[in-house]
């Protein structure tokens, strides 16, 4: 069984980390740290790539807590494409037939970051609901990324959503299952596009915001403004294959 080298960069070493796996970053260094996994690390560039400023950039879920944050986050330098079940731009993962008319644009990159899976207890499900879940988070991203491979330029990108549990809880059994998935397909795919676009994924755990709003402890979580640097960092830099836990 193959388990990915786990790279981590804490504050304190943020510097040097910088330094030695230059690209990934295009800002100053800030307090954040990200944990990356995956083999290769900051190497594997793409020549020719699209420039850091002035990329039109799809985002899916752009009307969400995240998608409005990874928005003001790339808004400064590049054209977003909102993309929503209600946008001008519509697209539906559970529809994937949907997803073509979202490369009419000319995209330059694909950010989505519409995905979820509910917390469902493993006594308690059922096939349709497993389906119905798989459909939506892993599958439906899986679609969005074979479309975006072929129609974006070798210099794009895709950045996907999975997500990160520190420990297992109850009802997580089958996000941990499309996390995983996705983290997986992510490597292999990176490894069949060695000319680009560039694939990665993005896997928050807990929103510092969502807990609040569910009447929890905040501090538990991370800030969705730090989630957000994590995909303009990806989407800006020259990272592949690499499964990105924001801190």
């Amino acid at each position: 069984m193959y388990f990915p080298r786990v790279l981590k960069c804490p504050p304190r070493t943020l510097d040097q980390h910088l330094t030695e796996h230059r690209g990934l970053y295009r800002r100053p260094p800030t307090k954040t740290g990200f944990l990356l996994r995956g083999k290769g690390f900051g190497r594997n560039p793409v020549a020719g790539r699209a420039t850091v400023e002035g990329m039109r950039i799809i985002l899916l879920g752009a009307t969400g807590l995240v998608g409005r944050a990874v928005a003001a986050a790339l808004e400064p330098r590049h054209e977003i494409v909102p993309v929503s079940r209600t946008s001008p731009v519509e697209a539906d993962l559970n529809d994937p037939g949907s997803l073509d008319a979202l490369f009419e644009t000319a995209p330059d990159a694909v950010v989505c970051c519409a995905a979820n899976v509910p917390l469902r207890p493993l006594a308690e499900l059922t096939d349709e609901q497993v389906l119905d879940d798989l459909r939506a988070k892993l599958l439906g991203q899986v679609a969005l990324a074979r479309r975006a491979a072929e129609r974006l330029p070798a210099a794009g990108s895709i950045t996907l959503t999975g997500g990160t549990f520190t420990e297992p809880i109850p009802g997580s059994g089958l996000g941990a299952l499309v996390n995983t998935g996705l983290a997986g397909f992510v490597s292999s795919a990176a490894a069949e596009l060695p000319r680009g676009p560039r694939i990665n994924v993005v896997s928050p755990g807990w929103i510092a915001e969502t807990l609040e709003a569910m009447g929890e402890d905040g501090g538990r979580g991370t800030p969705v403004a730090v989630v957000a640097e994590a995909y303009r960092a990806l989407v800006e830099g020259d990272a592949n294959g690499r499964t990105v836990v924001p801190r």
